[in-house]
């Protein structure tokens, strides 16, 4: 057993097979809906959440998990003799940090490191996966932690989006700037940038060729990547589009692993169904 557990919130989006082969635990965040709170990625799939906001065009609340879903979160692995290096969503999108900090107070024998990953989705899976493998390499708390704070900077991490519709409803796009991109056709990139969302580019044109113009801009100076792993990160996309936009990257013959993960339920209530994001690392 490694000395140090990584653990992760869910916003992280990691498939889990990938928290299975890296040992990760993951703490959920919520979504709300109806009055009701689901666990993300445990009482709720993405499916549904849409199916529901689409029928009823009501706003999905998202929310922190609490200090006491930390506590017990961290408890098992430090009653096992573990340390914990956590990785959270951006403190500019949510308090999980700062609940995590919290709940670790309450196990003051242990070494329990809670990093801000300043990103989102697989922005944060990147780092996971670097902390991980430190962890199962032998590396400490408090090295894992220094090392993964030292590649923040290095994450490169944006999404496409099809449709504006989620954003506005949820109060961070107007009304106006919504119907004049879809009157337009217009797919904007938002990027992840000190931890904050920003557009920072936009496409015309179906979601399905779009992403391929994004994508060539993004790996076009391919040599400032890593080449270790490239995420592909959807939101409802149909398999056959997948494929195809993962054959256009794989034939670069660049990365060593072009993984494919779908964004978990706090993620899509913010960017809405066809988002798609290609997101690495860079040297």
């Amino acid at each position: 057993m490694p000395k140090v557990k990584i653990i992760a919130d869910s916003t992280c989006d990691l498939s889990r097979e990938l928290l299975e082969r890296y040992d990760v635990a993951v703490v959920p965040l919520y979504v709300t809906l109806g009055g009701q709170s689901y666990r993300d990625g445990v009482d709720m799939t993405v499916d549904q959440l849409f199916a529901h906001c689409d029928s009823t065009h009501e706003v999905p609340k998202t929310a922190a998990s609490s200090v006491s879903d930390f506590i017990e979160a961290f408890r098992p692995f430090c009653e096992a003799g573990q340390d914990i290096v956590f990785l959270g969503i951006s403190g500019h999108f949510s308090v999980q940090i700062q609940n995590a900090l919290l709940a670790a107070q309450e196990f003051p024998e242990r070494t329990i490191r809670c990093v801000d990953s300043q990103n989102l989705s697989t922005g944060i899976g990147l780092l996971v996966i670097e902390a991980a493998e430190r962890a199962q390499a032998g590396m400490g708390a408090n090295e894992i932690a220094d090392a993964v704070e030292a590649l923040r900077p290095k994450v490169n991490a944006g999404f496409v989006l099809d449709t504006l519709t989620y954003l506005r409803r949820g109060g961070r796009c107007s009304g106006l700037a919504a119907l004049g991109a879809a009157m337009l056709n217009i797919k904007p990139q938002i990027s992840v940038i000190d931890g904050k969302m920003a557009p920072t580019d936009k496409f015309r044109g179906h979601i399905r060729r779009v992403t391929q113009r994004y994508v060539d801009k993004q790996l076009a100076d391919i040599e400032r990547i890593r080449p270790r792993r490239v995420f592909l990160t959807h939101c409802c996309w149909p398999q056959d589009w997948l494929e195809e936009i993962c054959e256009h990257v794989r034939a670069r013959g660049y990365f060593e692993e072009v993984l494919t993960t779908s964004a978990g339920c706090v993620i899509s209530s913010h960017c809405g169904p066809n988002c798609i994001g290609i997101l690495f690392m860079e040297k």
